[in-house]
């Protein structure tokens, strides 16, 4: 898969594929009928039209973080589901201020030189979001290219939407946000130094920021673990511990993985790390000791829940 940052300038291989266009966060279910819709439209290269940061991100940089993935991995899970190109547009006021007229003339037909767009029903788009399903279908039948608009995706009267996969995991329930995303949700990222506490108990653990991300719900996971980059690429299983570490006095949420059955150096590698099941809550306990025995009906717990996964 390539990956474009910016839609002027491209070479000719990069323009006149099939796009959806959307956010992706997550890459859930419904994201991936509007992306196959997308594969199907046109006999073209399948392109993705997406933004960074997200614009949710450009209009309330204060908001606490909301994303479900960050570039990296929504790009890792767009190129496992064989699209060609990537079109990581920059944004910024320059795109915020495109009526939908002009970011379908100068973004869609001059510089992507798209022949067919996908987007999901309730797609809006342009200053103001002032552009509409109805719109965009005006605007491909003046400038040439075509558009499909996909239904919403759901089940039980619910759409699959980031929002609901948000909630699911807030409430620590990741079975439920794996039926919505049709895979585990995944943190992804690279090892970084800690206290190394973890190693002086018997439990090294590579540790993962959480930077910008949504919180799921702060404790215990049974999880699985691929390793993506370095000599020890492999896929594990093991317990991860997502908090501030309230027993040494930390505040900034990060993840602690233990992975079973490894010896390794794996400080500046590159892990994907699927959450599987909520097993408790993060605590303060009253001795390290307590911790200790605790971390170890943790992993034993874990071990069960994913030999029955």
């Amino acid at each position: 898969m390539q990956i474009h940052r910016d839609w002027t300038g491209l070479p000719a291989s990069a323009r006149g594929a099939s796009v959806a266009i959307g956010n992706f966060d997550g890459v859930h279910l419904g994201h991936r009928t509007v992306i196959e819709a997308a594969r199907r439209a046109a006999q073209a290269p399948l392109g993705i039209v997406t933004f960074e940061p997200h614009p949710r991100q450009f209009f309330a940089p204060d908001a606490p973080p909301f994303r479900l993935m960050n570039s990296e991995s929504r790009a890792n899970r767009l190129a496992r589901l064989g699209v060609d190109h990537l079109y990581e547009l920059p944004f910024g006021p320059v795109l915020a201020g495109l009526s939908p007229e002009a970011f379908a003339h100068e973004v869609l037909v001059s510089g992507l030189g798209v022949g067919h767009v996908t987007v999901g029903e309730d797609f809006v788009f342009g200053k103001d979001r002032a552009g509409n399903i109805a719109v965009l279908q005006q605007l491909g039948r003046d400038m040439g290219f075509g558009v499909t608009a996909v239904p919403l995706l759901g089940t039980d009267g619910q759409d699959y939407s980031s929002t609901a996969i948000r909630q699911a995991l807030a409430d620590g329930r990741p079975r439920d946000a794996e039926r919505m995303l049709g895979h585990l949700h995944r943190i992804e990222g690279e090892v970084v130094h800690g206290d190394k506490r973890g190693r002086e108990f018997g439990w090294p653990t590579a540790n993962m920021r959480m930077d910008d991300l949504h919180l799921p719900r702060l404790g215990v996971y049974a999880v699985v673990v691929d390793v993506l980059t370095g000599p020890d690429k492999l896929s594990c299983q093991g317990v991860a511990s997502l908090g501030v570490r309230p027993m040494f006095g930390r505040n900034a949420p990060n993840l602690e993985v233990h992975l079973f059955d490894f010896e390794g150096d794996l400080y500046g590698q590159h892990l994907s790390v699927g959450l599987v099941e909520f097993l408790r809550d993060e605590a303060k306990f009253d001795s390290v000791q307590t911790l200790i025995d605790q971390i170890a009906a943790d992993a034993e717990q874990a071990r069960a829940v994913l030999a029955g996964a």
